[in-house]
């Protein structure tokens, strides 16, 4: 049974326009991820952060916290476009094959890097309708205020924790 939603959806043709962003302080190993969905009017923000981690792995868990959005709504079915200035993300969509081949591995046969976020990004793009659109990373007047906003939040977010850190280090000082 189709929600209202998905129903608004297919009856007006949207398509779910996603942006998403990821950031990472390499030295602090603190990183953050931040998504917006635009749902039939609707905007949804998702943010989050992760230790021990690197810009690229929050790149592409933005990508994916936004699948899990979208399948935990039961809106996997509609047809999505993903804004990201990854390249890497972008690319994955016509390496896939290459990819799901080699089992993930180099031609060294050794793990590629964020094997286990590569495939949960190749198994969702393989059940859903999504284009990937990479934009120039952080630009004004680009037409994406949905990139630089979502660029400012995971920055943020980073930010705030290193302060909240650095807080707590000198609580203990």
């Amino acid at each position: 049974m189709l929600t209202s939603v998905i129903k608004a959806c297919l009856l007006m043709k949207d398509r779910i326009v996603i942006y998403t962003d990821g950031s990472c302080n390499p030295k602090q190993g603190i990183g953050a991820w931040a998504v917006i969905l635009h749902i039939n009017k609707e905007k949804i923000i998702l943010s989050g952060e992760k230790e021990h981690t690197t810009h690229q792995q929050m790149e592409l868990l933005a990508v994916i916290k936004a699948f899990e959005y979208l399948t935990t709504a039961s809106l996997q079915v509609l047809p999505m476009t993903i804004y990201t200035d990854s390249q890497y993300v972008v690319g994955l969509q016509r390496r896939t094959l290459k990819l799901s081949a080699s089992g993930f591995t180099t031609k060294q046969n050794l793990p590629i890097r964020n094997a286990e976020l590569v495939y949960q990004i190749i198994t969702y793009l393989e059940r859903m309708s999504v284009t990937l659109i990479k934009i120039k990373a952080h630009q004004m007047g680009n037409g994406h205020v949905g990139n630089r906003e979502v660029d400012k939040l995971s920055r943020r977010i980073v930010r705030d924790r290193i302060r909240l850190e650095k807080i707590k280090r000198e609580a203990i000082a």
